[in-house]
């Protein structure tokens, strides 16, 4: 999901933090995924992997990402007064383009390896990161894919969705539909609102859904198309989750479908058109 992006990266202004060295060799130190891990993400359309981060790396990268939500979310309209999709979370995107901590966390390879080996392609770029924050009284995300958001030319990319603390159901989990990456139905080209969480929602009728709580460390990963919700925040805490968005690093920039596709061509891939290799200065190659 997206919405206007920055046309070039803004340059940061912070200094950069005093990384302890244990939480900089986790951040990038590999992965051991489960047997079988990748071939269960490309036949449901995600996985949720445990312990992938400890809390210490946790409780130090949120706090520049949670400080930075705040920036850009002063003054924002009551929460009562807005939109679905409004109700459904802050959101504050390339927060890497602005602070050295963020960016350290986004240009982290353990998790870039783990979307590499999940998809099977030879590398990663950065297609964009974007925090989601659903505050306490945060409404429900409606039923939708990422993918009709943004112009691109394969199905090669991947969401992981990092929450900085557990999250128990009351607090809105990610719901996943299994397997909807691979099925060609009614909303599939549906922005997220009421609409397609009902008309989505009746589509998806008799796929199996997974809607179950995260541990704290716990990390999930979807794929561009796989359709995916989430339940309001009805607990008193905030819901803090950092999201990197991975496309295959030979990703080739596709023609716009979509004026929210046009949009993201100029926002995400400044100075590209289609069928250029999706490499601006916003999409920089994480991994290898």
């Amino acid at each position: 999901m997206t919405v206007a992006a920055p046309a070039k990266p803004v340059a940061t202004k912070a200094s950069a933090p005093v990384t302890p060295a244990p939480i900089r060799a986790e951040l990038d130190r590999p992965f051991l995924l489960p047997a079988q891990a990748a071939e269960q993400y490309r036949r449901e359309g995600f996985i949720k992997l445990k312990s992938v981060f400890s809390r210490e790396l946790l409780d130090f990268y949120s706090a520049p990402i949670a400080a930075d939500v705040a920036r850009h979310t002063v003054g924002q309209t009551p929460i009562e007064q807005r939109s679905t999709y409004g109700k459904a979370f802050q959101q504050v995107m390339n927060l890497w383009t602005r602070d050295p901590g963020s960016k350290e966390f986004v240009f982290g390879k353990r998790l870039a390896g783990i979307a590499t080996a999940l998809m099977g392609t030879r590398g990663v770029r950065l297609y964009h990161d974007q925090a989601l924050f659903k505050e306490s009284g945060g409404g429900f995300t409606p039923w939708h894919a990422d993918q009709q958001y943004w112009p691109l030319s394969t199905h090669h990319s991947v969401t992981a969705w990092v929450p900085f603390q557990a999250v128990p159901q009351v607090m809105g989990p990610l719901e996943f539909s299994v397997g909807s990456h691979r099925i060609d139905c009614p909303g599939r080209d549906m922005q997220i609102s009421d609409e397609s969480e009902v008309i989505i929602g009746k589509t998806l009728k008799e796929l199996p859904k997974v809607d179950s709580p995260f541990d704290l460390g716990e990390v999930s990963f979807h794929a561009g198309w796989t359709f995916h919700r989430a339940g309001p925040n009805t607990t008193d805490t905030l819901r803090k989750v950092m999201t990197i968005i991975y496309i295959d690093s030979d990703m080739i920039v596709g023609t716009p479908k979509n004026k929210s596709q046009a949009g993201d061509l100029g926002g995400w891939f400044p100075g590209l058109k289609p069928g250029d290799l999706a490499a601006s200065p916003l999409n920089p190659q994480i991994y290898p």
